[in-house]
C-alpha cells in the first residue's frame, strides 16, 4: 500500500511540474493543484498509515501503551488543504481577469502585450 501511494505521489509531482512549464495560465493552476495534493499526501504517508485508537490518555495512565493514531499530520494536512484552496481560488480569479483584459492565456504572449497596457 505505501508503495501505491509513493508512486502516486511521484505521478503527482512529475504531472504538476510538467504543467506548470506548460504556456497556458490554465495549466500552470492545474499544475499548481497537482503539487499540492501530491504535497498533502507526502504528509499523509509521512504520519504513517495505521489504523488505531484516539491518542485519549486515560486520567489513570500517565503514557499510551496502545496503538493511536497520530492526530498531528491529519492537522497538518487540513490546514494545508485550506491554504491550498485559498490560492487556488486566487490564482483563478486573477487569470479569470488577465485573460479578460488581454484576451490571451499563453505567457509568451502576454509578455509581448505588456508594452500596449501600460
Amino acid at each position: 500500500m505505501e508503495l501505491l501511494l509513493v508512486m502516486l505521489i511521484g505521478l503527482l509531482y512529475a504531472a504538476g511540474i510538467y504543467m506548470m512549464l506548460r504556456r497556458s495560465m490554465v495549466k500552470l493552476i492545474i499544475g499548481l493543484i497537482l503539487l499540492g495534493n501530491g504535497a498533502n499526501m507526502l504528509i499523509f504517508l509521512l504520519g504513517r498509515i495505521v489504523k488505531g485508537k484516539p491518542p485519549i490518555i486515560d486520567s489513570a495512565s500517565k503514557m499510551l501503551t496502545e496503538i493511536y493514531a497520530d492526530p498531528v499530520p491529519q492537522a497538518l494536512i487540513l490546514t494545508a488543504i485550506v491554504i491550498s484552496f485559498g490560492l487556488q481560488s486566487f490564482a483563478i480569479i486573477l487569470v479569470k481577469r488577465a485573460y479578460k483584459i488581454t484576451a490571451t492565456d499563453d505567457l509568451d504572449e502576454l509578455n509581448t502585450t505588456d508594452e500596449i497596457y501600460e
